[in-house]
């Protein structure tokens, strides 16, 4: 009996736990602009510390073991034909390509500033953006990271951290960073940025000039509509969550108001036979959390259950955001739960037990030694 081909457009985070769970019991297919997993994750250390950040972060398909059974296509997604189960891509050669599928899943992610674009990478084009933001930054004499979210507070943090010399404002809307965090996990993290240097703005809210997508680190003066003064530095880091997903290569009708996929309870795109989104692009819920909660199991069941015609499952947002914020620094890792309390990581346990063992083994389920190394300023 032939295997069932599944397609998985999109090779992110949540694109390749999902196709490591689906590979030992379908013909799996997956497409990425990458040639391989460049994390949207723990912005704060690919900024300051990109050797580290790339270590863990930014990992070749051919070094994950469980991908070996994946065929991994190096292209850019350019249309669906859904009746007739079709993708088409132009690959890194340019191309044009269509690839069919029994069961498709939609893990495109979203743009947010220049560390998550939809445009086809070489290894070198990968290497070379974290050389050149690093070196902006490291640069700088005063660097004003505008934004309140998890990204932005990472990164005036670890800028902070990395630099001491320099000036490190953040400057957010409301009366606190992190809104979608809960209470405890917000206090904690501003006593972490006053600690580390960081001047805390609220109450700034930035124009965004037209036409600006955030894909750039800046040195024009800031404005904001709430009223104050222009605010200049050498560098400005724009992470104000403007996220646009990447979905134009998709029929309109299966998408949102804003662009993001449809999807039910159990992330199977309504009136779509065998079409399922997870992460970032897929509208579960207000924040849109499939993507930082390991919905990749839900869904790879989901679709073992579509094709044998059973049960699917639910999938359950949390009410707040959780997770790392800071990402790793001198004395460990703080990982916050929903409730706002914090499970530290020791600093020792990080390279010893973190990550080879519960994110290598456990979580990728083998991943293959590298002598990567993107070289820095210092």
């Amino acid at each position: 009996m032939d295997r069932k081909r599944v397609v998985i457009a999109g090779l992110g985070d949540t694109g390749v736990l999902t196709a490591i769970r689906l590979a030992r019991r379908f013909d799996v297919v997956g497409i990425s602009g990458n040639p391989g997993l460049v994390s949207g994750q723990e912005l704060g250390t690919r900024l300051a510390r990109p050797d580290d950040w790339a270590r863990n972060y930014w990992i070749g398909f051919e070094r994950f073991r469980e991908l070996d059974r994946v065929r991994t296509v190096h292209g850019t997604l350019t249309g669906a034909d859904l009746s007739a189960r079709t993708v088409s891509l132009r690959d890194a050669d340019g191309n044009p390509r269509v690839e069919h599928y029994d069961a498709l899943v939609v893990s495109t992610g979203v743009t947010n500033g220049f560390w998550r674009q939809a445009v086809l990478q070489s290894a070198d084009d990968v290497d070379a953006g974290l050389r050149t933001a690093h070196e902006r930054l490291g640069s700088a004499r005063s660097v004003a990271v505008i934004g309140g979210g998890a990204a932005a507070a990472s990164s005036a943090a670890n800028i902070a951290v990395r630099w001491p010399a320099i000036r490190v404002g953040l400057y957010f809307p409301g009366e606190h960073p992190l809104p979608q965090h809960h209470r405890r996990a917000r206090k904690r993290v501003e006593a972490r940025l006053t600690a580390a240097g960081v001047t805390l703005h609220p109450g700034h809210r930035a124009v965004v000039p037209d036409g600006f997508d955030c894909a750039a680190i800046t040195s024009e003066p800031v404005h904001w509509s709430t009223g104050q003064p222009p605010v200049r530095a050498d560098a400005v880091l724009w992470a104000v969550g403007r996220v646009r997903p990447n979905t134009a290569w998709l029929p309109a009708d299966m998408l949102d108001a804003e662009g993001f996929v449809r999807v039910t309870s159990d992330l199977r795109v309504p009136g779509l036979d065998g079409v399922f989104a997870v992460g970032d692009v897929a509208a579960t819920d207000p924040l849109r959390s499939s993507a930082r909660n390991r919905a990749d199991g839900l869904l790879a069941r989901n679709v073992a259950a579509y094709f044998a015609g059973g049960r699917m499952r639910t999938y359950r947002p949390p009410t707040s955001r959780w997770g790392s914020v800071l990402g790793v620094q001198p004395d460990g890792l703080e990982v916050f739960a929903p409730n706002g309390f914090a499970f530290r990581f020791p600093s020792w346990s990080i390279e010893r037990v973190l990550q080879p063992w519960i994110v290598r083994r456990g979580i990728y389920r083998g991943v293959r030694a590298s002598d990567q190394n993107i070289v820095t300023n210092g």
